[in-house]
């Protein structure tokens, strides 16, 4: 039987493997500059700024997803266009793509500074932790304008299928960002030790960067000039503008429900105490890994879809997206069996204090068991999109994190007594909630696209 089903699908394992293996690269990047960030915040100063990392990263993760969710509107757009071989509408839909990002750059930005900045007094935080918490966090809102200019010629460039580009920027990117965060948080080579601050200056220097190199590549690249002849900067209409949005906003609502539901849970647990947003900012940052690599096979899968769907090529969209879930449950298994059995090592990566890591090693094993869920529900996300269905998977997203992750993780964690451990069991239930509607919605849409 699974001889049968590798032969049926092999192909598609190829082709989206191909695709996907860079967009994993790339989206890896965010996730490891919030993890050097821990990494490094963790092994040069204390537990109390580690908490603080983990407050603002629940905060700004919150934010950020705004503007990654809209900017990822782009790729299936591009990919449909693309598979209709209309190369103009690809140039006016960067133009306008790249004008909202900014705007919503800028927006997020005085959101952050002028609001989040003052509202972060009143969460019943640990006063150290909000001292050290503010800072970093200002810096980080700053760095949101440069990210977004980079994510929308990532975008761009991932819905063509030149994905490995911004994997190899990304990578340059992390290695600039670790080296100066160490450098400004010790205080080396006559810098003043910045503690926690100096991550988020060395993340605000990364993303500058990166976004002035993928800007200049995609611009004057010879693999974008057919796409490019009707771009320009300063272009804006109406009905581009109004695709990006009606694809971008679900999307960007998507990610704030999950995200959302996690930030709300560390908010939760900073309520408890410093060591436990210490153990579970441990966790979810190691969970946080493996959903982003899972998220690079759901973009893969976005735009295969969406190629698939401009060309109307059903019956490869169908089996293009069965290979996604396939590839998916794979690795999520893996990681899995991993997190499970090096529970009680793998905290060592951040800190070694005795009072977090056996909190973060329980928090590992019940991480170990969502990994399926989280894999599944991007990837069902990831395909739905590529179609331009986001409208019912947003209101399934609000279902699971919502109405049922974070309200059962507050009843199991402070009713029953279960502390951390209990809002985590809620956030694993929500996740298998999306997991599971999310496939049945999936099966439905590509079925009758077969069919037809």
């Amino acid at each position: 039987m699974l001889s049968t089903l590798y032969t049926k699908y092999k192909p598609y394992y190829k082709e989206n493997l191909h695709l996907a293996l860079p967009i994993v690269g790339s989206q890896l990047g965010h996730t490891l500059v919030h993890m050097a960030d821990s990494v490094i915040v963790g092994h040069f100063t204390d537990t109390v700024q580690l908490a603080a990392v983990s407050l603002v990263n629940s905060i700004f993760m919150l934010i950020l997803v705004i503007g990654l969710g809209i900017s990822y509107g782009l790729t299936p757009l591009i990919a449909q266009e693309n598979g209709k071989q209309n190369y103009e509408a690809c140039g006016k839909l960067l133009s306008n793509s790249l004008i909202i990002n900014i705007l919503i750059g800028i927006l997020l930005f005085i959101i952050v500074h002028f609001g989040v900045l003052a509202l972060i007094d009143h969460l019943d935080q640990t006063p150290a932790v909000v001292s050290y918490a503010k800072p970093y966090l200002n810096l980080l809102s700053i760095s949101i304008i440069p990210l977004l200019i980079f994510q929308t010629f990532k975008q761009f460039a991932e819905g063509l299928g030149f994905t490995k580009q911004a994997m190899f920027v990304s990578i340059w990117g992390n290695a600039i960002n670790i080296i100066l965060g160490i450098i400004f948080v010790k205080g080396m080579f006559g810098i003043k030790s910045m503690g926690v601050s100096g991550v988020g200056l060395s993340t605000l220097i990364d993303r500058i960067l990166m976004a002035i190199v993928m800007t200049f590549y995609v611009l004057r690249s010879v693999h974008f000039k057919k796409y490019l002849a009707s771009f320009k900067a300063t272009f804006v209409d109406k009905v581009n503008a109004v695709k990006i949005i009606k694809i971008g906003m679900p999307v960007a609502m998507q990610y704030s429900f999950e995200i959302s539901a996690f930030s709300g849970a560390a908010v939760l647990i900073g309520t408890i105490g410093a060591v436990e947003q210490a153990a579970h900012q441990i966790a979810i940052s190691l969970a946080a890994m493996t959903y982003m690599i899972a998220s690079g096979v759901a973009s893969a899968a976005t735009i295969k879809t969406g190629n698939n769907f401009g060309k109307k090529n059903f019956d490869d969209l169908r089996k293009s997206a069965i290979a996604s879930y396939h590839v998916i449950l794979l690795f999520m298994s893996c990681s899995a069996v991993i997190f499970v059995l090096a529970n009680n090592l793998m905290p060592f990566i951040y800190t070694s204090d005795l009072a977090v890591v056996p909190i973060a090693a329980q928090l590992l094993i019940i991480a170990g068991f969502f990994q399926l869920f989280d894999g599944t529900q991007v990837v069902g996300l990831g395909v739905l999109r590529g179609l331009g269905d986001v409208n019912i998977p947003t209101l399934i997203t609000f279902l699971a994190y919502w109405v049922v992750g974070i309200p059962i993780g507050y009843l199991l964690g402070f009713h029953f007594g279960l502390g951390v451990n209990g809002i985590w069991y809620g956030l694993t239930l929500g996740l298998l909630t999306a997991s599971i509607l999310l496939f049945f919605r999936f099966q439905n849409k590509t079925r009758m696209l077969a069919e037809s």
